[in-house]
Order: C-alpha cells, then sequence, then structure tokens
C-alpha cells in the first residue's frame, strides 16, 4: 500500500521536472539581451563594413577632386610651385574660359559635335555586329564574339599610332592606295593638318575601338529575346526591318539607353586619340577638346589655375552625363 501511495508522488515530480527549462537556459518571453547590443542589428554596422572602400575613394578620387577645384580658383603657375604660396583669384579663370570665342567656335563644338559622331556610329555599328553575330551558330558566334574583341583589348595608344601609320601623307596605306591610283600626287596631302579630316581618322579610330562593347552587350540582349515572337511576325509577314523596329528595339530598349550613355560619357572625355596624332599635342590649336586644351594649358603654358578650371567644366559636364545615366538606370524597368 505504501508503494501505491508514493507512486503519484513520484509521477508529480516527475512532470515538473519535464516541465523546467534545461539548465542553462531561460524562457522565450524573458530572455535577456546580451550586453554590448549584440542581439540586435546596430545601424552603424554597414558603415563599418563600407568604410575602408570609401576610406580608399576619397583618398583616390575625392581629395584629387578638391585640389582640382582649389586650383581653378588661383592664377597658379611654376612660381607659385617653386614659392609654396597661394595667388587667389576667384572664379576669374572662369571668367576668361567662359569669356574666350575660342571655347565656343573650336573647343566646344570639337568636344560635342566629335563625341556625337562617334556615339551614333558606335552604336549603330555595334548594333549590325550584334545583329549578324545572333544569326550565327553557337561556334561562329563565339569566334565573331572573340575576334571583335580583340579590337577592345587593344589599347588605345597602339591603335591610334596604327590609325596614324594608315593615314600617314608619305608611307601610309590610304596614300600608297590613292597613289597607285592616281588620285593624289605622293606626300601633297596630309590629312592631320585640317580640322574635318583630322576628327575623321579620330572617328574612325574611337567607333573601331568602342564597337565592340555595344556589339557584346546588344547580343546579350538579343539572345533573352524570345524566337516565338520573330517566328510569329514572319508569318504575319514582317520585313526584317520592320520586325526591328516593332519587336527588337522596343524590348532592348534599356540596353541601347545603357550603351549610349556609356559611350557618350567616354566619348566626351577622349584624349589619347587626339593627343598622338599629329597636331594634336600643341601643334595645331584648331583641333583640340576640352581634355587637350586642359592638358596643354596646364602643362605645356605652365597654367595650371587655367588647365584646372577648364578640367572643372568637362568634369561638371561628365556629371551632368552621368545623372542622366543614374536617372535612366532607376527607370530602367519603365523604359
Amino acid at each position: 500500500m505504501a508503494d501505491l501511495r508514493a507512486a503519484p508522488d513520484a509521477s508529480a515530480a516527475s512532470a515538473t521536472l519535464a516541465d523546467r527549462p534545461p539548465s542553462g537556459t531561460e524562457p522565450t518571453g524573458t530572455r535577456r539581451r546580451r550586453p554590448g547590443g549584440l542581439g540586435h542589428r546596430s545601424p552603424l554596422r554597414p558603415w563599418l563594413l563600407l568604410a575602408p572602400g570609401l576610406v580608399v575613394l576619397g583618398v583616390l578620387l575625392l581629395w584629387p577632386l578638391v585640389r582640382v577645384v582649389l586650383l581653378s580658383l588661383q592664377d597658379y603657375g611654376l612660381r607659385q610651385i617653386a614659392s609654396g604660396e597661394s595667388n587667389w583669384v576667384g572664379l576669374q579663370n572662369y571668367v576668361d574660359i567662359l569669356g574666350d570665342s575660342y571655347l565656343w567656335t573650336t573647343v566646344l563644338p570639337n568636344t560635342v559635335l566629335f563625341a556625337l559622331a562617334c556615339v551614333v556610329l558606335t552604336v549603330v555599328l555595334g548594333t549590325a555586329v550584334a545583329l549578324f553575330l545572333n544569326t550565327l551558330g553557337g561556334f561562329w558566334r563565339g569566334v565573331g564574339a572573340t575576334a571583335i574583341m580583340v579590337a577592345w583589348a587593344v589599347p588605345a595608344i597602339t591603335g591610334t599610332y596604327v590609325w596614324v601609320w594608315i593615314f600617314d601623307p608619305l608611307n601610309g596605306l590610304v596614300a600608297s592606295v590613292l597613289e597607285g591610283v592616281g588620285a593624289i600626287e605622293p606626300g601633297t596631302v596630309n590629312w592631320f593638318t585640317e580640322r574635318l579630316s583630322f576628327y575623321a581618322i579620330a572617328t574612325l579610330n574611337v567607333v573601331h575601338h568602342g564597337f565592340p562593347f555595344v556589339a557584346i552587350t546588344v547580343l546579350a540582349g538579343l539572345m533573352t529575346i524570345p524566337h516565338e515572337l520573330h517566328e510569329a511576325a514572319k508569318v504575319d509577314g514582317a520585313s526584317a526591318w520592320r520586325r526591328f523596329w516593332a519587336i527588337t528595339a522596343p524590348i532592348l530598349r534599356p540596353v541601347f539607353a545603357v550603351v549610349t550613355i556609356l559611350s557618350t560619357i567616354w566619348d566626351f572625355k577622349v584624349f589619347t586619340q587626339i593627343y598622338l596624332m599629329p597636331g594634336g599635342n600643341g601643334g595645331n590649336k584648331d583641333v583640340f577638346n576640352l581634355g587637350v586644351w586642359s592638358y596643354i594649358e596646364s602643362f605645356a603654358q605652365g597654367k595650371y589655375g587655367m588647365g584646372s578650371a577648364i578640367a572643372v567644366l568637362l568634369t561638371l559636364i561628365l556629371l551632368g552625363i552621368t545623372l542622366v545615366y543614374m536617372r535612366t538606370l532607376f527607370k530602367e524597368e519603365e523604359l
């Protein structure tokens, strides 16, 4: 009888022990927050992770930009470099630049029209090449894409010297061909002295170097378009031109927007292709763009304040284009 009376007490004790939480734990409702705030996400944690990269960007980009802006507000030349003194002139450099007819009649038209021509030809040629590659099989498409990427991999310096040799007035390929057919006399035509022909050669150079990026980007977009759309359009009797404007162009409008704005940014600040051509390094003032003009004023003339002001103007133009680019990216789904 004693054993039977003890059984309920033992069962109750077992139930009580089973209901207790394991040793070292607490109920969920009464869990204490760990010291130091580790139990919640700190708002400073993302900034701490970004801090190394932001410091590097600040040192490499922000400080030089601030330095250029400060120099643009000074009459800074070789004397100031030697003495370490500052000769502040405020916005006088900008007044001189904006009041100079050379900016409006030569430099700015060279920069804007050259960039516009390069962008249009680069996008058109790159799109045409992408459409051609899209019609090929997988193997030949890879071969063609690899071949055109060679033009993009060639450094701008090397490509510029190749085009300078092609149009060399004495021993160039074009001069030799035209001489062979009796079109010109040897050494009588120099394409680098005239403003229009100079920029025509520079445009060929820039377009040749830039169209592979557009071609590969547009090709990637073309490969995402379902074949059924074009097949249905063919059944309806639509021509290739009609299918491009009715199907391909609307679908790839975000791609075209991105490659166009990126090409505009790159072509506005072209320097190497202009400076390395004969006359572009200071011998022919009629072919300067904003980048070359800033370099010549700074390092050839020793007017670092004036050159910095020109660089700031170019930066403001590129900043405006960049803002358009960022706005386009944010509205990509709406295009």
